[in-house]
């Protein structure tokens, strides 16, 4: 076995990975950076300014997305899952991993609770999320075994069947607001009184937008998953940043 969660011969995905999701997007700004830079050589005075200016933005969106995708995805705690304890003290019990294509949860969290109950339920539709960066991710990290292919609105658990329900870095891609809230619905349906719903998500804040530039706009902001919780009747009961640019929720479901 690694040295690293997710089983034999499995790596979580770093910066490396990231860039290699995502390549349109960095080649871009590698050739938004060399063409200003090269424009600017040849137009007089404010043009050459503009074409300056704009270089060293894409210069430095690209510096920063990049150490920042190191600093979270290879040099922090996120994908040791050290910090769940804190969200989850009792462990997560009979839980459910959501997927929406690419699952890198499943593997960690079994390893650390081999005994727990769990099922990983793939919201993947290509029909509605059509980004290259998923469909090359899923080509470079396939679905664990046994996973189940499921819909927002039909998660393949029983009724208050789960202690907990975990989507990790997965529920941004559910673009449209009526996924989310079908998502955070059945949710409910599926945990145990008091169950919890682990959200783990990048938000659309100061710090991300300062790391990743009008990327960010590609993460909710946290009063969006607030009110999803709400809306479904769950409250939040603990919060946790994980690298600064990572936040986790531990949302309850009712009592009774």
């Amino acid at each position: 076995m690694t040295g690293r969660p997710g089983g034999p011969g499995h790596r979580p995905s770093g910066v490396r990975e990231v860039i290699r999701y995502n390549w349109p997007m960095y080649a871009a700004g590698a050739a938004t950076t060399v063409a200003g830079w090269a424009l600017a050589h040849h137009l007089p005075g404010r043009p050459a300014a503009l074409a300056r200016a704009v270089s060293t933005t894409a210069a430095a969106l690209l510096t920063t997305s990049t150490l920042a995708t190191w600093h979270v995805y290879d040099r922090s705690e996120l994908h040791t899952y050290d910090w769940l304890p804190e969200l989850l003290p009792d462990g997560p019990g009979d839980h459910l991993v959501v997927s929406t294509g690419l699952d890198e949860a499943s593997r960690p969290i079994a390893a650390r609770h081999p005994t727990a109950r769990q099922i990983v339920a793939d919201l993947y539709d290509p029909a509605l999320t059509t980004e290259g960066s998923i469909r090359r991710a899923r080509r470079h990290v396939p679905p664990a075994p046994g996973t189940v292919p499921a819909r927002p609105g039909a998660l393949p658990a029983a009724t208050a069947s789960l202690d907990t329900v975990l989507t990790v870095l997965a529920a941004h891609e559910l673009r449209r607001p009526a996924d989310r809230t079908a998502l955070f619905t059945e949710a409910v349906r599926t945990l145990r009184p008091g169950g919890t719903l682990l959200l783990v998500e990048h938000l659309r804040d100061l710090a991300n937008t300062a790391a990743y530039g009008p990327g960010a706009w590609h993460f909710q902001p946290r009063a969006t998953w607030l009110r999803h919780a709400a809306e479904a009747g769950m409250h939040p009961a603990a919060e946790r940043r994980i690298a600064t640019l990572i936040t986790a929720f531990a949302f309850r479901s009712p009592v009774t």
